[in-house]
């Protein structure tokens, strides 16, 4: 019998995790007779009283387990601490917010007895707000730019995964997990399974501007140089542009002695243009710099400050 453990990154939902919690535990009822279970509810320091509500589950029920981080580190860092501490055959990430319906993980757990390593919750109609739904679609186009994701392929936060992708992606100890980008740097068979979406129980998404910036920036500085090849390419044909112009500048003197003087607007907009162009290169070399630097002081992925049920 195989074991699955989900892993439930927690962040204000004190009011919406005993929900999930009984939804899990009612759906792995049903499939007993298949696999045995455990849960990680993972508290990314939330303001509100999460911790003590992970406590009382934990307190109630010995499958699940329960980590609470020092300060805020993110979604994926929450994610990494509850592979590294899991010991289930397949590993189920989800929401703490009830958007993703635990009692679909059938569907996710039967792509894997196919053959699958991975397999991701595709939604027909998502329920995110319009901010959040952009923030997906920009993010879909950096994965397919920056680390080759498949076009085909739909990339959400429930997903299940096998346990040789999950010992594989946790060898990564550095600053600024990328989960996305491990799966796609770990695993071959990536698949999708149509489920349903739901409305928020409560509140709104933690996510805002700030924090999809810094996620898009995790993700293609830690796991692609293709930016700095962008940049590359932009200046060489910058360089190219700019020594054809000279050309032309030259030879229309050497046609026409007695042509105006080329227009100052023209020339305040190359030198504006190639000077931002020169900074942003200068700041994402820059980026690239700051992030080995803090890997290589040995930033932590993320700081526990306190377990429930499980070993220390």
């Amino acid at each position: 019998m195989e074991k699955v453990s989900f892993i439930i990154p927690c962040y204000r939902s004190e009011k919406t995790l005993p929900a999930v919690i009984d939804e899990i535990t009612a759906k792995m009822e049903e499939l007993s007779g298949r696999y045995d279970y455990d849960i990680f509810l993972v508290n990314d320091a939330s303001p509100d009283g999460t911790a003590e509500v992970i406590r009382g589950l934990c307190e109630k029920n010995e499958r699940i387990r329960g980590i609470s981080f020092a300060r805020n580190f993110g979604q994926h860092a929450a994610l990494m601490a509850g592979f590294r501490y899991s010991d289930g055959d397949i590993c189920v990430a989800l929401d703490d917010d009830g958007q993703t319906p635990a009692d679909q993980v059938d569907r996710l757990l039967d792509k894997l007895e196919e053959g699958a390593d991975v397999v991701y919750a595709k939604y027909d109609h998502k329920k995110h707000s319009g901010f959040r739904n952009f923030g997906s679609r920009v993010n879909d186009l950096m994965l397919r730019v920056m680390l080759s994701k498949p076009k085909e392929l739909f990339v959400s936060s429930y997903f299940a995964v096998r346990r040789f992708v999950v010992n594989d992606m946790i060898r990564y100890e550095n600053s600024y997990p990328y989960v996305i980008g491990l799966v796609l740097r770990s695993a071959g068979r990536i698949v999708n399974v149509d489920i349903d979406h739901r409305e928020r129980m409560e509140g709104s998404s933690g996510y805002t501007l700030k924090k999809l910036l810094n996620l898009w920036f995790n993700g293609f500085t830690a796991f692609s140089v293709k930016p700095l090849r962008i940049a590359t390419f932009v200046g060489g044909v910058s360089a190219v542009v700019g020594l054809l112009y000279g050309l032309f500048v030259i030879i229309r003197r050497l046609l026409f002695p007695n042509a105006g003087v080329m227009g100052f607007a023209a020339l305040m907009s190359a030198v504006v243009f190639f000077g931002g162009m020169i900074l942003l290169t200068l700041g994402l070399i820059g980026e690239y710099i700051g992030r080995m630097y803090i890997s290589m002081n040995n930033s932590p992925q993320y700081v526990i400050r306190d377990r429930w049920n499980i070993d220390k």
